[in-house]
């Protein structure tokens, strides 16, 4: 097979088990083996040096303790002295790399993050971060390549980081708040989804004094039998405000399968999640670092725009993807420019304090430490965006390009779009964005914006809309259907039905 289709922007995914009609799998012991020679060519490269120690975690998918035997039996076998640390998130495996004590010259984390159960694949770390495409890349050319590294046989022991790893949590709310158990008297509750997250509850809430009870599917469980672990999935979210409501929380958490984004839900039963999460970091950041600026996708709100600016701060959005909104926060601080969030909306958050890790569970923790401060000081955690002016509607329309060629052809369809926004009556090209074209909208003509963008992998054109008015969408998709129904290879069914 092509090892190049495997990749996924700067992770390894693929199909580990069979179960859904049409999904065969790629990743095969041979293909899992080759993966583990060629990481372990590229480390050995990229350090300049023998005798390299990895560790490699996984989530609670079906298929990740099989693939987790392969990957480590090859990268024994190419010299590296693998650590197996079974059950852990995506941010900790980073943590292994810069932690004292541990600090791995290479960590592995096999995920597939919220895909369906029969997925799976893998996300690599140095001390410098995340691997990028390029890197990526490479590993993959050495996984089809018969190179090998020629070292002797390394080794193989089981170690264990999640109690490591939750301690340096659990010690920054305790050091935030100067008390050893500040959340005692709040009630906190947890949905896992059966991932890897349920760890959030015994390890951090419970030694800090929260009340837990009401916490959901903390057990891991590769099926996900309750909902998708995604705090972007209305089933999930639907699922932790019940939670909420139910047991009279202070605070509601869901995350992700392998822990790198959360969402969460406020004692009101309100959803934080999207634009209403980053705006409470902004919020927080913007406090504690006055006049910083906020990377997020291009996809955020004008209200959330405005919000960062009322607060102080510069709102910077860039284009999707969360290495894309990492690296542009990491260029701009390289430039002066202080940068202190790079977040999207799916819930990928990473903080310069905290090395720019996407981190799900450092999210958590800072609106913790936000909760117990604002019960000292008299605030509540929803009084933080009470100015948040959020839109009337918004919906998203994902259009199939039905060719074989499609960059080709979706990128004609944002430039024809472009110069005909030009000219269009109530129409205004967005200053300063930076990816598809996207177009405010006056009072008349919708009273909203869109956004019309290529997807990062799949051969399709995603569409936002936002209206500050009901009905406002609606009006604004009439205004694109004259637009894009002449393109006879883009399948925009969905948005013509919208209108009708």
């Amino acid at each position: 097979m092509d090892y190049k289709k495997l990749q996924n922007g700067s992770d390894i995914r693929g199909v580990a088990l069979e179960g859904i009609e049409g999904q065969h799998i790629n990743l095969t012991e041979k293909v899992c083996k080759d993966i583990g020679r060629g990481f372990a060519l590229w480390l050995i490269k990229k350090a300049g040096k023998k005798d390299l120690r990895v560790a490699v975690g996984r989530d609670s998918r079906l298929s990740g303790e099989t693939l987790c035997g392969w990957l480590c039996s090859a990268m024994v076998e190419s010299g590296l002295n693998v650590t197996d640390f079974g059950m852990a998130s995506t941010p900790a495996m980073f943590m292994s790399t810069v932690t004292e004590g541990y600090k791995f010259d290479g960590s592995v984390m096999i995920t597939a993050s919220h895909l369906p159960f029969n997925r799976n694949g893998f996300k690599f770390f140095t001390a410098l971060g995340g691997l990028e495409k390029e890197d990526i890349k490479e590993i993959l050319a050495y996984a089809e390549s018969d190179e090998v590294t020629g070292l002797n046989k390394g080794s193989l022991v089981e170690g264990e980081f999640m109690d490591a790893y939750a301690g340096i949590l659990a010690d920054k709310i305790r050091s935030a708040t100067g008390e050893d158990k500040p959340l005692a008297g709040f009630k906190v509750v947890v949905d896992a989804g059966n991932g890897a997250g349920g760890f959030y509850v015994d390890k951090v809430l419970k030694p800090l004094g929260a009340n837990t009870e009401g916490s959901r599917y903390l057990e891991p469980d590769g099926s996900f039998p309750n909902h998708i672990p995604n705090p972007e999935n209305k089933e999930a979210m639907a699922s932790i405000t019940e939670a909420v409501k139910e047991s009279k929380a202070d605070l509601g958490i869901i995350f992700d399968t392998d822990v790198d984004r959360a969402g969460a839900v406020l004692a009101d039963g309100s959803e934080l999640n999207r634009n209403r999460i980053i705006a409470m970091l902004s919020a927080i950041l913007l406090r504690e670092h006055p006049g910083t600026t906020i990377v997020t996708d291009s996809i955020t709100s004008t209200g959330l725009n405005q919000f960062i600016k009322e607060k102080g701060g510069i709102h910077h959005r860039f284009k999707r993807g969360y290495r894309n909104v990492i690296n542009e926060s990491i260029r701009l601080n390289g430039l002066g420019q202080d940068s202190q969030l790079a977040i999207e909306t799916s819930g990928h958050g990473a903080f310069k304090e905290n090395y720019f890790l996407d981190d799900g569970a450092y999210i958590v923790t800072k609106l913790l430490i936000e909760l117990a401060r604002g019960n000292k000081e008299g605030y509540t955690l929803s009084s933080l965006i009470a100015t948040l002016e959020e839109p009337a509607e918004s919906v998203e329309f994902r259009m199939n390009i039905l060719l074989d060629d499609f960059k080709e052809y979706g990128q004609k369809v944002i430039s024809d779009l472009n110069e005909y926004a030009k000219d269009k009556e109530g129409w205004s090209l967005a200053p300063d964005n930076f990816e598809g074209v996207r177009v405010n909208l006056d009072s008349a003509h919708g009273n909203g914006w869109f956004l019309l963008r290529m997807s990062l992998h799949d051969p399709l054109l995603p569409l936002n809309i936002e209206s500050n008015d009901i009905g406002g969408s609606e009006k604004i998709a009439k205004e694109l259907v004259g637009f894009i129904e002449k393109y006879d290879k883009l399948d925009a069914q969905a948005l013509k039905a919208f209108v009708k």
